[in-house]
């Protein structure tokens, strides 16, 4: 189920929907102050990973002081 961004035309509240069919989005009303006027805003892609981070990558030397920023990695 795709989640929408909307913005309202009548106050300018933005506030995003989770839209379970399409006659659901023509249905949206603005939470704020209950208006249809809406205008259906482009939003990013965003992802993340619950895995831990990885580690930054050593020096072959082990001298080096700021990891990843010698050239030699």
């Amino acid at each position: 189920m795709p989640i929408f961004e909307y913005q309202c035309n009548s106050c300018g509240e933005k506030f995003e929907k989770l839209v379970r069919r399409v006659e659901d989005a023509a249905e949206a009303g603005c939470p704020s102050c209950g208006e249809h006027h809406l205008e259906q805003q482009y939003s990013t892609f965003a992802a993340g990973s619950s895995a831990g981070k990885a580690e930054a990558p050593s020096c072959a030397g082990g001298m080096c002081g700021t990891p990843g920023m010698c050239g030699r990695n």
